[in-house]
């Protein structure tokens, strides 16, 4: 049997992932590659919990002259309908999950409770974290690495649509240079589009490795965590 690297993760996929060549809404081939690879990391006894963004729904700059506020709100709407997608779609392969959200909802999810999370990746079940932080102004990359420390991951896995992080974008410039491992700093001061800077700074602060890789094979979640993959090690 194949030696995981790290026993409880925190899987930080983008929205625009769940909608795959579509380029909007959600793409349910995607997710259920996706929740393939979920199950079979869950069944080689990691715990796994998610976050996921909206951006395949809603994304607040496209509202021009809305309130900052009430877009952001709306965002988190967005993550809640890709949640209960995955849920669904992981449920539908034997994989038990939970949705928790930070703006409760009780008739479609639980409430985000710190213990009961814990306890729900202990007994092997998915628990995928939903509506942002419930507040304005945070992105989901935030929500990634608050949950992340909360609830005591060992990495945050951060799926992209490209293999890493580079100097560079890597789809306009063939020059462009991938970085193997980068430090919190390196991130911050150089500007890189790893997390946001208030992500990266929360990670920093609680010495949560972030690994860069890409999704463009479903099967790299798995590699990830057997630290196979050939991405990028934001770390101290």
């Amino acid at each position: 049997m194949e030696t995981v690297k790290y026993n409880r993760i925190m899987l930080k996929l983008s929205g625009e992932a769940l909608a795959g060549k579509k380029g909007f809404g959600i793409d349910f081939d995607i997710a259920r590659k996706i929740s393939k690879q979920i199950k079979e990391i869950v069944e080689m006894g990691v715990q796994c919990c998610l976050v996921v963004g909206g951006g395949n729904i809603w994304r607040g700059r496209n509202g021009e002259n809305m309130d900052r506020t009430t877009a952001d709100y709306m965002g988190m709407m967005a993550t809640c309908i890709n949640a209960l997608a995955l849920q669904d779609s992981l449920e539908s392969i034997g994989v038990q999950t939970r949705v928790q959200t930070a703006i409760e909802m009780k008739e479609v999810a639980e409430p985000f409770i710190r213990r009961r999370a814990m306890r729900h990746l202990e007994k092997g079940r998915v628990v995928i974290f939903a509506a942002g932080t419930g507040n304005p102004y945070f992105s989901t990359d935030t929500t990634a690495a608050l949950r992340a420390a909360e609830i005591e991951a060992d990495i945050i896995l951060l799926a992209k649509n490209v293999d890493g992080v580079y100097d560079k974008d890597p789809n306009k410039y063939d020059d462009a240079k991938k970085f193997e491992e980068l430090t919190y700093l390196d991130v911050l001061e150089k500007g890189l589009q790893v997390m946001d800077s208030t992500a990266t700074s929360l990670c920093m602060d609680n010495e949560i490795p972030i690994m860069v890789f890409g999704l463009n094979k479903p099967e790299n979640i798995k590699k990830a965590v057997l630290g196979k993959i050939t991405g990028t090690l934001v770390h101290k």
